[in-house]
């Protein structure tokens, strides 16, 4: 969603990709998720006390995961459609499959 006061009229909005670019490494985009949930994990907790602490804990904790999530994704580009295969099932249930 654009927020008018932000982003003038002239800049695109962020969250649409209008055209594809060239040479779009899905591999390196995945590697780059990874890197995120590393940096994540491994960022120094700001000084902060109380309910704003216990927020920033859990907003970390939600970006580790997501970022993590998606950098052990499989990915693939089909018929120009990015499409990443993430297994959700336990350890133990991957190996049987």
């Amino acid at each position: 969603m654009r927020d008018q006061a932000i982003l003038p009229p002239t800049v695109p909005s962020l969250a649409t990709v209008h055209e594809m670019p060239e040479g779009f490494d899905i591999d390196a985009m995945i590697n780059r998720f990874r890197e995120r949930a590393k940096a994540v994990k491994d960022r120094p907790l700001p000084p902060l006390e109380g309910t704003a602490r216990r927020e920033y804990v859990q907003r970390a904790q939600i970006d580790y995961q997501d970022f993590a999530m998606l950098g052990d994704a499989e990915g693939s580009l089909e018929d120009g459609i990015l499409v990443l295969r993430v297994d959700l099932r336990p350890p133990e249930a991957r190996d049987q499959a």
